[in-house]
């Protein structure tokens, strides 16, 4: 059993083909790296008014943080500490906003993870389709959501209050154990909600946590099936063992169950 390093980049977080003076100023503590993305990059539903080239929109299908640096860099060769305009930042989703904050503070050397999962403060009463980042700190996992630092969407989102945020498998033991609406867990502006989007996440959420931070769109294994309605109780089951496993800290755990062939990522995927 292997355990998991969450102080040194995966292969998504890797940035060493960036160029050390776009990184010099980067800050060291945890704060500083936090409140970087938001100057950095933009949702891309929060683009209207600023007139970009639907060329831009491209930038949401990378998945390697050093790549998302490269199309910071292409509209501003400013080093990273430094803020853009929101039409000079690269156009990401809530993952690019994490993956990017993820892989700063692993460049810092502090442990860190992305999660996947579903946010309750965006709509009232909804679990949206939602990714944040995890930091060590004071001996816990803290919680950050690095897209809405500096906005008005939470007073404190820099240390996320139990429930304002959970992750796939949070989620689908809520739903389980009948405390939660599965029904209420979906992708926002689509219909997409339901058992199939909590697995979707659930999987996507141990990848995270084996240091492979897929996209918010990616399928692998048995997901497009799931989201036919074309698996059955063992699925179910399976979905059991992330969220049971998923919710501890123990990383040998995380890597053994990763190893199954349902829940691993291809390689090719990988890129």
């Amino acid at each position: 059993m292997t355990g998991i390093d969450y102080s040194v980049p995966g292969p998504l977080t890797d940035l060493t083909t960036v160029p050390a003076s776009a990184l010099a100023g980067v800050p060291s503590d945890t704060a500083g790296i936090c409140g970087l993305a938001h100057t950095l990059v933009v949702h891309r539903d929060e683009t209207a008014g600023l007139e970009l080239p639907p060329e831009r929109f491209d930038d949401v299908q990378v998945r390697p943080a050093a790549g998302i640096v490269a199309a910071i860099l292409r509209l501003d060769d400013a080093p990273l500490h430094v803020p853009r305009p929101a039409a000079r930042r690269v156009v990401g989703t809530c993952r690019d906003f994490v993956v990017l904050t993820v892989a700063l503070l692993r460049l810092r050397g502090i442990p860190a993870r992305a999660r996947a999962g579903f946010a309750s403060y965006f709509v009232a009463g909804l679990g949206l389709d939602h990714w944040v980042a995890e930091h060590r700190g004071g001996g816990r996992w803290v919680r950050t959501d690095p897209q809405v630092i500096g906005g008005t969407v939470l007073p404190r989102p820099e240390d996320l209050t139990d429930g304002l945020f959970l992750t796939g498998g949070e989620a689908w033991a809520a739903w389980r154990e009948g405390h939660a609406d599965a029904k209420r867990f979906g992708v926002a502006g689509t219909e997409n909600f339901g058992p199939a989007e909590i697995q979707g996440n659930a999987v996507r959420d141990l990848a995270a946590l084996n240091k492979v931070e897929m996209l918010p769109w990616d399928e692998w294994g048995r997901m497009d099936a799931a989201y036919q309605g074309e698996t059955g109780a063992d699925y179910d089951d399976l979905m059991d063992r992330i969220a049971a496993v998923t919710a501890g800290d123990d990383t040998a755990a995380v890597t053994d169950l990763y190893a199954d062939e349902r829940l691993r990522v291809p390689d090719a995927l990988i890129r």
